[in-house]
């Protein structure tokens, strides 16, 4: 069969389209990401999930994210123990090199990488039995259940929080204010995101949040007057 005859291949029409269509419009803005390089103030750590679309969740625009995305969202240790990986690149050279402002760590409801490391990956997936073990720490003592991953999808979010705090240059800009944490769980059929407000310990719609992450905090003054910010 040849390719007329298998109909129009749809991914040509779509790349056509965004230079005929879409690049026009904001052409300026891609000549001046080029000429003035890209300066995005936010980290965006992600799932692969297709339904996760960070573009579409932040309205952001070409240059505002910098995004990278591996299945379940995961930051892998920053010992090592994990060997190099392109998540832990991209950290650092978002922080050391680009200086966002914000790292968002996003989960997502019915999220495939949750409920596999609960039942298992197929004996032929090496790689994925071995990276899955990321989310072991926030995985609960139960069966497999829509409530059970519900739970560990926002547990999960909160350990790579903690496991970005043990990054020396992530936890060096947060201790100086530089730089803010974000824990998000996108629940997809209500198309809202729910955040992880660090003071109540849980997980908060952003209709009903008062800020989008980790702050605004007040600092905290020790008795010397010594100010510590968070």
């Amino acid at each position: 069969m040849t390719d007329a005859a298998a109909g129009p291949d749809e991914l040509l029409l779509r790349l056509r389209n965004f230079q005929s269509d879409y690049f026009p419009l904001h052409q300026q803005r891609f000549q001046d990401l080029v000429a003035q390089g890209q300066h995005p103030k936010t980290l965006f750590i992600g799932c692969s999930d297709s339904r996760l679309v960070p573009y579409l969740l932040t309205g952001a625009g070409p240059g505002e994210l910098f995004v990278v995305r591996n299945v379940g969202a995961f930051v892998p240790p920053y010992d090592g123990t994990y060997g190099l990986h392109g998540t832990t690149a991209a950290i650092e050279y978002a922080v050391l090199s680009l200086h966002v402002e914000r790292i968002i760590v996003c989960g997502h409801s019915h999220c495939g990488a949750i409920r596999v490391a609960y039942e298992g990956a197929p004996d032929e997936a090496i790689a994925l039995q071995a990276w899955l073990k990321l989310a072991e720490e926030a995985l609960l003592p139960v069966q497999s259940s829509p409530e059970a991953i519900r739970r560990t999808e926002q547990r999960v979010v909160v350990l790579q929080l903690e496991r970005l705090m043990d990054y020396p240059m992530v936890r060096r800009e947060v201790e100086a204010g530089r730089l803010t944490l974000h824990g998000w769980h996108y629940v997809i059929e209500d198309g809202e995101i729910h955040i992880f407000d660090v003071q109540q310990g849980n997980f908060v719609p952003a209709s009903q949040s008062v800020h989008s992450g980790t702050g605004p905090y007040q600092p905290y003054v020790e008795n010397d007057g010594q100010i510590f910010s968070y």
